[in-house]
């Protein structure tokens, strides 16, 4: 793949929020925005271990994410691997400085499980111009 141009680096260093598409049992495609980290061509993102994504993820892993300007838009496919521990440090790291000290391995809710999700990026549909 070509290398991304510095001006779609430079968003998926700062953007917040990706949507996420991951594809229900029935075939019917499942939406949700999510938190993330782009490192070295993956996209990064945590979820409850008994989540719907996760639960997606389990069954079928192919993934689009999509940042959420359209008028520039940004709009990968990959396969997702989770991930339910130990966490690189590198990428806990990552979403603790992108979000002001957040635990993205820390569970939501007490007995949950955290699953951190990774996405290697096997085309990218479009990398910042309309097409």
């Amino acid at each position: 793949m070509p290398p991304l141009q510095a001006a779609v680096l430079d968003r998926l260093a700062g953007e917040r929020n990706v949507w996420l598409c991951t594809v229900r049992p029935d075939g019917s495609p499942h939406v949700a925005p999510v938190w993330f980290v782009f490192r070295q061509g993956s996209w990064w993102f945590g979820a409850d271990g008994g989540s719907v994504k996760v639960r997606n993820l389990e069954r079928y892993s192919r993934v689009s994410l999509a940042l959420e300007d359209g008028r520039l838009p940004v709009v990968a496919e990959g396969d997702a691997v989770l991930r339910r521990g130990p966490y690189p440090q590198e990428i806990t790291d990552a979403f603790a400085a992108k979000y002001d000290g957040w635990d993205v391995s820390a569970p939501h809710r007490p007995g949950g499980d955290r699953v951190l999700v990774e996405v290697a990026v096997r085309r990218w549909l479009l990398a910042g111009a309309a097409q």
